[in-house]
């Protein structure tokens, strides 16, 4: 059986703790949580088995920023910033400390534990099938890594996403709402430019093998070994 994966939810705010709580729970988490970001660093060092953390940039006492900066010195731990911000500033800050996703309030729980979810398994921490191949496309998750015939391709962090979620779908059509879900998590709302951008710039580095990346007219793409 796998060990329940530590998660540390960090907000000086109870009820969104126990929101984020609730949910993760259900999803089989082991869930510890902090008012502040003191508190936090005190549990994160206490605990050393933390798989996780999810953090309130505004809290008092230590804000998200400097949390985040104290973990860095010491752990590369997957860490979600939530904000209720919209400066692209604050976002580009938080990738510039190494956060893995950036999530703005409101949200919805559901799409930030597919986040966790997601992480966890890049992080290899969740079981996943480590390698997955088509066609002469193998893709290596905990290498990170592409290979097209043996010869190794780089992909950006959405392309790769994009590519394994091709993979684990292959032969299946997948709609763009669907792809948007589970690559982007957020909902659909009729703009599908990101998606196609995304495939195209896709289908351009795995060179031939990219029209192994069927366009379905009208709804979306599906992945075929020629």
């Amino acid at each position: 059986m796998v060990d329940r994966l530590k998660i540390l939810v960090v907000d000086d705010e109870s009820r969104m703790r126990k929101l984020v709580r609730d949910f993760l729970v259900k999803d089989n988490y082991i869930v510890l949580e902090a008012g502040d970001g003191e508190e936090a660093l005190d549990i994160f060092y206490k605990q050393k088995d933390i798989a996780l953390i999810i953090l309130d940039v505004m809290m008092p006492k230590m804000d998200g920023w400097q949390v985040c900066r104290e973990v860095r010195t010491s752990s590369r731990v997957p860490i979600i910033m939530l904000t209720a911000r919209t400066d692209e500033r604050d976002e580009l800050l938080g990738f510039e400390l190494g956060v893995d996703e950036y999530i703005m309030k409101p949200f919805s729980p559901k799409v930030l534990v597919a986040r966790v979810a997601a992480i966890l398994r890049r992080t290899n921490q969740l079981d996943a099938n480590k390698t997955l191949s088509c066609g002469g496309i193998q893709v290596d998750r905990d290498a990170h890594q592409v290979l097209v015939d043996g010869r190794q391709v780089d992909l950006s962090y959405k392309e790769f996403e994009l590519l394994v979620y091709f993979l684990e779908n292959k032969g299946m059509a997948l709609s763009r709402e669907k792809i948007l879900n589970n690559v982007w998590n957020y909902d659909y709302f009729g703009d599908a430019r990101t998606i196609d951008t995304h495939v195209k710039k896709l289908r351009s580095k795995l060179g031939e093998k990219g029209d192994m990346i069927k366009t379905i007219w009208g709804m979306g793409y599906k992945l075929e070994a020629e």
